[in-house]
């Protein structure tokens, strides 16, 4: 039994049929397109435009071959998780390493979600700079446009019920329009910087990174974390492959969604950075939150922030999945699946729910986790544990042209990653 297709109906036909390739593809998109997407247009204004290109399809590369890698283990093996192949190569040390990784990198991205919804529908106040959110200013400041009571509305009428589907293909259809509200997000930046581009109001984007007093040679590792981030869906490979018919569907699917995600990326992250040149925020909606010159001007601006915010919340459940079920596993390994326990479920669900919820009150601003994570779990999940595993080799199926490539993929990871943290620490003093 993989769990019903509907939330909470223990009464309900258990479906049996695959999961289709169109379905996996808006998943895995989905699971791609997160809180990084609005990082990409500042990565290029550190970068510069063809180094920027460059790292988004070098790193979409990389991720197809560490997923490859993770599902020809997993099906030599006798697991379907992540964590269980680490387990098979590494013992519970690889498993345990796996599930904290996915633990840590799926929560910072639930909260960060979160954080960016409350920043959008009511906006924030970042070193005492005000940024009013879209519901105060429609309806001016108000008790119940506030951040704590518009995220707990958006948290019980939107969020919830996404998140008590048992099955990921349950999740297709608003997969399916999450990514369509992420291209939207892309065409209107689209739009606004043609438009400028026209009036001649955009700033020529530098082609090559700018080294001067302000930026060193180090700063640009920084950029690193945040496509690795970006790109960091693999937590979600087993539980999106295994509802498909064929091993090889994944494969196809994976690939689609890195062309389509790649895609746009690449243009978010050129057309934000025409839009706004070097005034390029590194949260690209604090450069909308402005009153624009015309009413047209305006309504884009909103339409962009809606877009994104409401993007979010439909990528909310596809996270919330995976970390819940490596939750399960690690405190309740000798449990029944967890979709066949409705309170296990229900009581998992809600205290991950809580928690976020209060995080993100709490925490008012994204980017130390966003720095945090993109050095550390999401770089361990995305490449440094897929070619540990094909090094280790522990069923004899990797050739030398895999641990060639699996050691120089490990060797990229740690030094980019060492030297992003180096860099950040040092920053601070």
């Amino acid at each position: 039994m993989t769990g019903a297709n509907t939330p909470l109906l223990s009464s309900s036909k258990v479906s049996t049929e695959p999961a289709t390739v169109s379905g996996a593809v808006f998943n895995v998109a989905t699971s791609i397109i997160g809180a990084g997407i609005m990082s990409l247009p500042a990565t290029l204004k550190v970068l510069g435009v063809i180094p920027g290109f460059v790292l988004i399809l070098v790193i979409a590369l990389l991720a197809e071959i560490s997923v490859e890698f993770l599902m020809r283990f997993t099906n030599s093996g006798e697991t379907t998780t992540y964590s269980g192949v680490m387990r098979e190569a590494f013992g519970p040390l690889g498993a345990v390493a796996t599930q904290l990784s996915v633990v840590i990198t799926n929560l910072g991205c639930l909260i960060m979600y979160l954080i960016i919804i409350a920043d959008v529908l009511s906006g924030n106040q970042p070193e005492g700079e005000v940024h009013l959110g879209i519901l105060q200013q429609w309806f001016g400041i108000h008790w119940w446009n506030s951040r704590e009571f518009a995220l707990l509305i958006t948290l019980i009428f939107i969020l919830l019920p996404l998140v008590l589907y048992r099955r990921v293909e349950s999740l297709k259809f608003s997969s399916a329009v999450s990514t369509l509200l992420a291209v939207a997000f892309v065409t209107t930046c689209s739009v606004l910087a043609i438009v400028a581009l026209v009036e001649g109001k955009t700033q020529s984007p530098r082609l090559v990174p700018r080294l001067d007093h302000q930026t060193s040679f180090f700063d640009l590792f920084t950029a690193v974390p945040v496509i690795v981030t970006a790109y960091t869906f693999h937590f979600n490979v087993h539980p999106i492959g295994f509802e498909l018919g064929k091993p090889s569907d994944m494969k196809k699917a994976v690939r689609i969604a890195l062309i389509l995600c790649a895609l746009i990326y690449f243009s978010i992250g050129l057309f934000g950075y025409l839009l706004f040149g070097d005034a390029t925020q590194s949260d690209i909606l604090i450069n909308f939150d402005h009153n624009a010159d015309s009413s047209f001007g305006s309504l884009l601006n909103t339409l962009v922030r809606l877009s994104y915010a409401f993007h979010v919340m439909l990528a909310f459940p596809l996270l919330n999945f995976s970390l819940r079920t490596n939750i399960d596993e690690f405190f309740f390994p000798k449990k029944p699946l967890l979709a066949t326990d409705n309170k296990r479920f229900v009581f998992l669900t809600l205290v991950l729910l809580v928690f976020s919820y209060i995080a993100a009150v709490a925490i008012p601003d994204i980017w130390f986790i966003f720095q945090f994570m993109g050095s550390t779990s999401a770089v361990c999940l995305a490449f440094v544990f897929p070619g540990s595993i094909v090094l280790r080799d522990i069923h004899g199926i990797s050739t030398r042209k895999d641990k060639i490539i699996a050691l120089a993929m490990v060797i990229l990871a740690l030094v980019t990653s060492v030297i992003a943290i180096s860099n950040n620490i040092y920053k601070l003093f």
